[in-house]
């Protein structure tokens, strides 16, 4: 789960935080009082800027249910639930905003992320591969799916996204991971016989996991042998 927990770090992101201070949290307080849509979110932009999470998503939530551009308040909902860890709520929040706009795409990889960090691999897949279908050349949903199909087990078609990340992005944030990620070619063996190269002409290459450290030795091997009596 390395590379999804990087990928949540990159989505909290959207609000910027501020110091404490007196004066702001004053601020917060009186713009609290206010009940416009456009109040409400400058009221939660405040007590976010603050550090108060929670007072932040009640007064953006507020502002959602008054009618307020759900397209610019629930990018900051799901900020601030990410923020604190609530990665359900952050669902929540998703799910009914992408059914009134299939379009938004970021949205999308943001909730396929959430999905990831939660464990819920087979929407995590489905939603990070409807991005790919409608954003091919971006490179982020290919890594955040190879992630999602190696926790499942599937090592190739991990694989198959890790290298498509890598022809996009080669020096990318994820490029370590991802190259050390690849399953690696053998090649067949070179002393094959005629009928052997026939038999295998066109077959794909065999697949192995990449090299893990030697196992520690048995105590069959690492016992020496009592020397023989001297006589």
């Amino acid at each position: 789960m390395r590379g999804t927990a990087a990928l949540l770090g990159l989505v909290a992101t959207l609000v910027a935080c501020g110091p404490p201070t007196s004066d702001r949290i004053k601020n917060a307080e009186k713009l609290g009082k206010q009940e416009t849509p456009a109040q409400l979110v400058e009221a939660g932009r405040a007590f976010a800027a603050v550090g108060d999470t929670t007072r932040a998503e009640e007064y953006l939530a507020a502002a959602l249910e008054r009618g307020g551009d759900e397209t610019k308040i629930t990018p900051l909902l799901l900020e601030i639930c990410v923020r604190d860890g609530r990665y359900q709520m952050a669902i929540e929040y998703a799910r009914p905003y992408l059914g009134k706009h299939p379009g938004d795409h970021r949205t999308r990889y943001v909730l396929a992320t959430l999905y990831a960090g939660v464990g819920d691999l087979d929407r995590a897949q489905a939603e990070a591969e409807g991005v790919i279908a409608a954003r091919p050349a971006e490179p982020e949903p290919h890594f955040l799916l190879a992630t999602v199909l190696r926790d499942a087990g599937d090592r190739v078609g991990a694989d198959a996204q890790f290298r498509e990340y890598l022809a996009l992005a080669p020096r990318g944030v994820h490029a370590d991971e991802a190259r050390a990620s690849r399953l690696l070619a053998v090649p067949p063996p070179a002393a094959a016989t005629p009928a052997d190269a026939g038999a295998g002409a066109g077959a794909a290459p065999t697949l192995i996991l990449p090299p893990a450290a030697d196992p520690p030795a048995s105590p069959m091997q690492t016992t020496p042998r009592p020397a023989p009596a001297a006589r």
